[in-house]
């Protein structure tokens, strides 16, 4: 690890505007960055004041801003000021009857997203997922998910990437390597699935393979059993070195899913020193408590010079927005949902 360097931490705050006390603490401990929630976006103005006063806290216009904007039943910035999107199971849906109308309509919401996280000054994307939903697995993926079969998966989390990428936004495909079976919510307990590795590496990894060149992705608090049957992707260094950053190859920025979420063990110091000794480049804590941040704060290190080089290989991936028609995009999308319908 390297002095110098911001702490390898992704932190929220807990409202609207910042208080003293976490003016104080940021600036103190100097993460990397930030991610935002429905809580802390009220109106454009207001997000745009509280991003550039999160960045006035350590000092760095281009700290990476988060947000979860995937559509449907996950999204951050609401109606009456920012754009409903939809589901990315609507997408899906088009894809069964007209595949190239699909990739059309989930490059086109995902590049109206970007046009509205850009001039937010938000720049990171935590989406498209690309866990595969089943039948008989716990709702919470359900139709976030960008396809329902690898091949859907992975055509249309491209076209979201793009979408994104072309925006400016850095996407973050989730839940590494694959969220899809597990038979529970991780924000409530730890899943275990068994899945065989022949079975796991034909569908639930195989569209994070096909996207593996994407600036970032969120790992999964899930345990594989013919892996690493006691810890989750995020705390097993064997899952993140065999799986993620093996028979994946993804070499992006691997950011862990919310250390919060009760499918971790342990304090939160415990799992943050966990989850960066397993191989995570970022700790993800998102409530906004400052004892709770000061917590994870405390067992973290500064981002390492491999994070720090993908950190920066990945502000490369975006580029800076073209001129773009939100209005005329947003009419082509809805008559390409419409016709879905």
């Amino acid at each position: 690890m390297t002095a110098g360097f911001p702490l390898a931490v992704i932190f929220g705050c807990s409202g609207p505007v910042l208080g003293d006390g976490e003016r104080r603490f940021f600036g103190e401990s100097d993460p990397l960055g930030f991610i935002l929630f429905a809580r802390n976006c009220e109106n454009p103005g207001q997000v745009r004041r509280l991003v550039g006063d999160l960045r006035a806290c350590v000092g760095r216009s281009d700290a990476p801003i988060l947000v979860d904007q995937e559509g449907g039943r996950v999204v951050r910035l609401k109606p009456p000021h920012w754009r409903a999107p939809p589901a990315p199971a609507r997408f899906a849906k088009l894809a069964r009857r007209d595949p190239r109308r699909a990739v059309r309509a989930a490059r086109l919401n995902a590049r109206l997203i970007a046009a509205e996280l850009f001039d937010l000054g938000i720049t990171v994307n935590c989406a498209p997922v690309l866990d595969l939903p089943r039948a008989d697995a716990d709702p919470i993926i359900g139709d976030r998910a960008a396809g329902d079969t690898p091949d859907v998966a992975a055509l249309l989390g491209r076209a979201a990437c793009e979408g994104f990428l072309a925006g400016g936004v850095a996407p973050v495909i989730k839940h590494i390597p694959g969220h899809g079976r597990a038979t529970s919510d991780s924000h409530k307990e730890l899943p275990l699935v068994e899945a065989s590795w022949k079975e796991l590496e034909r569908v639930d990894f195989a569209p994070f393979r096909a996207l593996k060149e994407m600036p970032w992705a969120m790992t999964a608090h899930v345990a594989y059993q013919v892996v690493d049957g006691q810890a989750p992707a995020t705390t097993s260094a064997k899952v993140i070195e065999e799986v993620i950053r093996g028979a994946i190859g993804f070499q992006g920025l691997l950011v862990s899913d919310d250390l919060e979420m009760r499918a971790l063990q342990g304090g939160l110091g415990e799992r943050a020193r966990a989850a960066l000794a397993a191989g995570c480049d970022l700790l993800l804590h998102c409530n906004g408590s400052i004892a709770e941040m000061s917590s994870v704060a405390s067992a973290s290190t500064p981002l390492s010079r491999a994070a720090a080089g993908r950190l920066a290989r990945a502000g490369g991936q975006a580029s800076m927005p073209q001129a773009f028609d939100a209005k005329a995009a947003a009419a082509e999308l809805d008559d390409l949902l419409a016709a879905a319908s």
